[in-house]
C-alpha cells in the first residue's frame, strides 16, 4: 500500500464536490473530512475510512495501536453510494388525508441505524457507542435515533461524536422505531418489535410509540400539544408500508416550522449584549441564496460560532417570493454531512472581522492531549506576522511582529508552522 511521505499531503475524493486532504506532519496523519475532526481523542490516535483505504487497515492499526472499528456495512437491499441509504420522509402538503396512518412524536436526536454490530450515521459513518452501550442490541438491523430529550439536540450531539467510552453516554437512548429487515408492513414489524426487545435485555433500547390518527383535527391537535412540550413536531407512516432504502411518500414530516440545511459562509459581529462575539452567521443555500442565521444561539455557540465551511440545520416559517427563508432560526451543526466551503455572493460586514479574521496566509491549527485542546493561528499581511493562540472556544492571546520584507515575514511563519506540527498540532 502506498503511504505519504512527512511533510507530503495527497488528495482523495470523497462524497463532496472537493477531494479531502490526507497529511502526515512528523508522524501525526490526519484527514479535512469530518469524521476525523470530530473524534475527541488525541490526534495521534485518530483515523478514518479515507486514511485506511489510502494506507491499509494493517498501516493504521499499527500506527494507532489498536483494532480499528469495523468498516461501516450498507443494509441488504441498499444501493451503492456515499450516503447510507435509509428511509427518509417527504413533508404532509395539508392536502393528503392522514386518517388511519400512524402516528409519532419527531425526534430532535441524531439518526442511528444499528446494522447488527455499530451504529451509523446517514453518512455512513461510525458513532463509537462503549460496549456497555450496546450490551443486548441484537445481531439485526434497527432504525432509530440517538435521544437525550426535547431540546437537547446539541447535548445529543456533543455525547455522540465522542470516542472515549465516556459515562454522558447513559444520559442517551437509542428509540428504535423499526426494524427494516423483519417481514410484513409497518404494522407486522412494530408488533414483531414489541414482543422481542423485552427479550434483548438492553438498558438503552426503547421502543417508540405509535398512534393511528383519526383525522386531520387530530393530526393538528397532536402536532400542538408536542410542540408546547418543546417537541419538534409529528411523523406520519403510512399503514401497511414496507422500508424503502430511499426518500418516500410513505413517511411525511408535520411540522409548523419547516427544516432545511445551509453552508456557513461568515460570521457578523454582535451588538448591544452581543457585542464582541457572534451576532448572526452568514449561510447559503445550495440554490445560491444567502442570507442571516441570528438566533437558537446559546452564549457559549456565539463565543465559538459554526466555523465558515461547516452545514447546519436551521428552522423557518416560510420562504419569500426570492426564496429567502423567513425567521430563521439556529437548530445546531451537522456532525454527519460534508462541509464545503462555498464563497460568498457578497463579501460580508467589514464588522465579521471581529469575529473572523480571514487574512493574507491565514492559518489555523489546533492539538488535543492530555484532556487539553488548544489552537494557534497564523497570518501575514505584507511584512507584518501576527500569531494568536490558546484553548479552544477561548479569545486567546495575539501577537504581531513586523519584519524588513514580506519574504522575512513568509519566511518566519513557515518556521513557526514548523515548530508547531513537530509538536502534534494539525492545521484546519
Amino acid at each position: 500500500m502506498p503511504d505519504i511521505p512527512d511533510g507530503q499531503t495527497v488528495e482523495m475524493q470523497g462524497s463532496g464536490s472537493k477531494p479531502y486532504l490526507l497529511k502526515n506532519v512528523g508522524g501525526v496523519y490526519s484527514c479535512s473530512c469530518p469524521a476525523w475532526r470530530n473524534q475527541s481523542i488525541g490526534i495521534e490516535r485518530r483515523t478514518c475510512k479515507h486514511l485506511r483505504k489510502y494506507r491499509g487497515d494493517a498501516a493504521e492499526e499499527a500506527r494507532t495501536g489498536g483494532a480499528l472499528p469495523a468498516k461501516p456495512q450498507k443494509p441488504d437491499g441498499a444501493e451503492d453510494g456515499a450516503d447510507l441509504p435509509l428511509l427518509l420522509a417527504e413533508s404532509w402538503d395539508g392536502e393528503l388525508d392522514p386518517t388511519g396512518w400512524w402516528m409519532s412524536e419527531k425526534l430532535d436526536g441524531v439518526r442511528a441505524y444499528w446494522d447488527g454490530k455499530q451504529f451509523l450515521s446517514r453518512k455512513n459513518n461510525l458513532f463509537h457507542a462503549p460496549s456497555w452501550f450496546t450490551a443486548g442490541l441484537p445481531p439485526m438491523p434497527l432504525d432509530g435515533e440517538l435521544w437525550i430529550a426535547r431540546k437537547a439536540f446539541q447535548r445529543t450531539v456533543s455525547v455522540v461524536r465522542r470516542q472515549d467510552q465516556a459515562d454522558v453516554w447513559k444520559e442517551v437512548r437509542f428509540v428504535v422505531f423499526d426494524a427494516p429487515q423483519a417481514r410484513g408492513g409497518f404494522e407486522k414489524r412494530v408488533e414483531w418489535l414489541g414482543e422481542v426487545t423485552p427479550k434483548w435485555g438492553s438498558q438503552y433500547l426503547h421502543l417508540h410509540t405509535h398512534e393511528e390518527c383519526e383525522g386531520p383535527d387530530h393530526l393538528i391537535a397532536e402536532l400542538k400539544r408536542v410542540e408546547a412540550l418543546g417537541g419538534e413536531g409529528l411523523m406520519l407512516r403510512k399503514p401497511g408500508s414496507k422500508y424503502e432504502f430511499n426518500r418516500s411518500a410513505t413517511l411525511l414530516k408535520v411540522k409548523t416550522f419547516h427544516d432545511a440545511e445551509a453552508v456557513v459562509v461568515g460570521h457578523e459581529a454582535g451588538k448591544g449584549r452581543h457585542k464582541g462575539r457572534l451576532g448572526a452567521v452568514v449561510a447559503k443555500l445550495p440554490t445560491g441564496v444567502t442570507f442571516n442565521i441570528g438566533t437558537g444561539f446559546s452564549d457559549k455557540q456565539r463565543e465559538a460560532p459554526p466555523a465558515v465551511g461547516s452545514t447546519v440545520t436551521f428552522k423557518y416559517q416560510e420562504l419569500t417570493a426570492d426564496g429567502v427563508p423567513r425567521f430563521p432560526v439556529f437548530v445546531g451543526v451537522r456532525i454527519d454531512a460534508p462541509a464545503e466551503i462555498v464563497p460568498l455572493v457578497k463579501a460580508p460586514p467589514a464588522a465579521a472581522r471581529a469575529v473572523a479574521k480571514p487574512a493574507s496566509g491565514f492559518k489555523r491549527f489546533e492539538c488535543t492531549e492530555d484532556g487539553a485542546s488548544k489552537f494557534w493561528e497564523v497570518s501575514v499581511s505584507g511584512t507584518s506576522l501576527t500569531t494568536r493562540w490558546g484553548k479552544i472556544g477561548a479569545a486567546g492571546q495575539e501577537k504581531t511582529k513586523t519584519y524588513a520584507t514580506a519574504g522575512k515575514a513568509r519566511q518566519e511563519a513557515d518556521k513557526l508552522i514548523g515548530e508547531k506540527t513537530a509538536k502534534g498540532y494539525v492545521e484546519v
